[in-house]
């Protein structure tokens, strides 16, 4: 009888491994992620299964339809508020500038517009502070999106600067991460429910009806809008590990955007796209897409993706923005996990005589990505690309300067998960003015870098076993 029934298990085994394989060829992966994940089923049975549960389905076809019925239903709800544009005539009428942009309209992403003015925000302090002002002066509404929401001291300000202004009668609306802000539970966020403050969570998790298998499809922006005038994105979380008060010396390095003026209605449609797939809810008010006059600031481009639709914006993004550079790339990710077309795109641009400089982390707080980055330095400095490790502290910033004429600033990291699995958003900004502060900055931040030397001697058989088994992963990372 025993054998019996571990015959049946084993032939049941099979099976379910037979149909995860034929369920995986035929979602179209990547042939690299394909095979990294039938591997770890074949090699890894009972750990690769749990992996797979938690991480590996990419059915999201029931999400897809929700998602794109949130779309649809707001671009009809908002067409009135929000007139479709073409790329403005007097937008550079050349050049890569205007490759990008008719890219990024192609895939969907809106065209650029001028703001009024926009500021970069290169410490966390500095970032909340800014926040904190606008939210102050707020009157009409307030929508915030986070990955991560800690209640520490900053989470704890921030929510009492919330719960002042929905007390004073402004509508307050918080979209949090169910795993990037767990940590804030029912008592921390129970003074903003008690103000009136809408909390809604993006694809929450539990045990009931199969959840676990969407934990990989995480809002990973960060998006503030106040009023439909001032908005924020970057990559700062709402946390002390950013802010130099809280941790000193320790704090991450980070980057944030304020933006006002017309590209704000991009961010605000993104978080209510959100808010809808969230929440059911569609609340749209002429207040959240304010008139503004003909502005003369820098044109602002704000890209979105995820994984309810294969346009892959953001990896587009950057893959043209580094092909078409002609002098100059700088690139600063804490996640260096680089596709194959990516890798490429770095290797051929250094070979053709453009300056490639890439800043990572030299510690981050993922070891198995950190191994796998390392996997591909040398590979990269044989090409001439130079890499910088930053730090300690941790580097968080997301930032790609080209040529000192055209940047992007956002939440997306330079790895498959934010370029295929996460809700990500970018602002590409086109002006040389700020490009060249960034750049400065980048600049400035590799002093306080190392650059990576290819050794003199051959890695031991452990370290090239490790960094290669973590590549192998990578497309799962």
């Amino acid at each position: 009888m025993t054998d019996h029934l571990i015959a049946l298990f084993s032939l049941a085994w099979l099976l379910w491994i037979a149909l995860v394989a034929v369920g995986l060829i035929l979602e179209r992966r990547s042939p690299a992620a394909t095979l990294a994940w039938l591997l770890a089923l074949l090699f890894m049975p009972y750990f690769g299964f749990l992996v797979y549960l938690l991480f590996g389905p990419r059915r999201l076809h029931r999400r897809r339809r929700r998602y794109g019925r949130a779309r649809e239903r707001l671009i009809q709800s908002t067409r009135d508020l929000r007139p479709d544009q073409a790329i403005p005539p007097h937008f550079p009428e050349a050049g890569l500038e205007r490759q990008l942009a008719l890219l990024l309209e192609r895939v969907s992403q809106g065209t650029p517009t001028p703001a009024i003015a926009v500021t970069p925000l290169e410490t966390g302090d500095a970032c909340f502070e800014a926040i904190e002002a606008s939210i102050a002066a707020a009157t009409h509404h307030i929508h915030l999106e986070y990955y991560l929401w800690t209640p520490d001291r900053i989470g704890t300000r921030l929510r009492d600067r919330l719960v002042d202004q929905a007390h004073a009668g402004v509508r307050v609306r918080l979209l949090l991460d169910a795993i990037g802000s767990d940590r804030a539970n029912r008592r921390f966020l129970q003074p903003l429910r008690d103000a009136g403050v809408q909390v809604a969570w993006f694809n929450p998790i539990g045990l009931r009806r199969l959840r676990l298998r969407y934990v990989n499809f995480r809002t990973h922006r960060k998006i503030v809008v106040c009023d439909g005038r001032i908005g924020f994105t970057g990559g700062i979380n709402v946390s002390d590990a950013h802010s130099h008060l809280q941790q000193g010396t320790e704090a991450w390095r980070d980057l944030h955007l304020r933006i006002e003026g017309e590209p704000v209605h991009r961010l605000q449609f993104i978080f209510l796209e959100d808010w809808y797939f969230a929440t059911g809810q569609e609340p749209l008010e002429p207040e959240f897409f304010p008139h503004f006059a003909e502005a003369a600031g820098p044109w602002l481009q704000v890209v979105e993706s995820g994984p309810d639709n294969d346009r892959h914006a953001i990896a587009k993004l950057y893959f043209a923005a580094i092909t078409g550079a002609q002098r100059q790339i700088l690139l600063a990710t804490p996640y260096f996990v680089p596709s194959e077309a990516l890798t490429a795109a770095l290797i051929t641009a250094a070979l053709r005589g453009v300056v490639v400089r890439v800043l990572v982390p030299k510690r981050s707080d993922s070891r198995l990505v950190s191994t796998a980055a390392r996997s591909y330095y040398d590979e990269l400095v044989g090409a001439g690309v130079t890499i910088h490790e930053y730090g300690p502290p941790m580097l968080h910033a997301k930032l790609l300067v080209v040529d000192e004429r055209i940047a992007a600033v956002g939440s997306a990291n330079f790895d498959n998960r934010s370029l295929a699995l996460n809700f990500e958003a970018m602002a590409v900004l086109y002006d040389a003015g700020l490009a060249g502060q960034l750049a400065r900055g980048f600049a400035a931040d590799l002093c306080h870098a190392n650059r990576y030397v290819k050794p003199g001697r051959r890695a031991t058989l452990g370290q090239r076993l490790g960094e290669s088994t973590a590549r192998l992963l990578s497309p799962l990372l």
